[in-house]
């Protein structure tokens, strides 16, 4: 019988930037920061130690808005880029954070988990699910990635069936996001 390979060859940790400090000692090699344009550098990573970090910056947005940057197709062109290039690196331990932990950073977690592995895009979200309880991806960066990827949507139903599965595990968070631009994503009470 053969054995399904991991999503990722390396652990994923997931966090916002309140949580940095908990995961300085957790042998951490790469960072991804993903931050509001103006949102100034967070100070924690002075209590890391060396690691490689690359920094995104753009609005946890899903439609345009003015005064905010949202993804664009760039953006996740370079999480698939940082993806490929992370093969050729030596990765011990892969953290993504963006301000609360909850979409852009597990939107880019996603895409990362999926950009080799056509075919296992519920068990990305899976995998997300249990690592990050609560998360709520960026469908606009999910809908890129499924296109750049040619899947066909198959990410972005895995992508609706998570949404589907975080409503009914946290129905006390719905209400928020039902009032948000995030509104058409929550699925309706049951």
């Amino acid at each position: 019988m053969t054995q399904t390979p991991p999503l990722l060859p390396f652990p994923l940790t997931i966090c916002g930037i309140d949580e940095l400090p908990r995961h300085a000692g957790a042998g951490i090699s790469h960072v991804v920061t993903i931050l509001d344009p103006e949102w100034p550098d967070p100070e924690h990573f002075a209590l890391y130690p060396p690691h490689a970090r690359t920094i995104w910056r753009f609005h946890d947005i899903v439609n345009p808005q003015d005064g905010q940057i949202h993804a664009t197709a760039r953006d996740v062109e370079a999480i698939l880029e940082y993806g490929a290039g992370l093969k050729a690196d030596v990765v011990e331990h892969l953290l993504i954070h963006c301000h609360m932990g909850i979409s852009r950073s597990t939107a880019t977690a996603i895409i990362l988990m999926a950009q080799d592995n056509p075919g296992r895009e519920a068990e990305a979200f899976a995998h997300l699910a249990a690592i990050r309880p609560f998360s709520w991806p960026n469908s606009r960066m999910v809908r890129m990635a499924d296109d750049m990827l040619e899947r066909n949507g198959a990410l972005v139903d895995a992508m609706r069936l998570h949404h589907h599965g975080i409503a009914r595990l946290h129905p006390d968070k719905m209400p928020y996001l039902r009032a948000s631009e995030r509104g058409s994503e929550v699925p309706p009470e049951e």
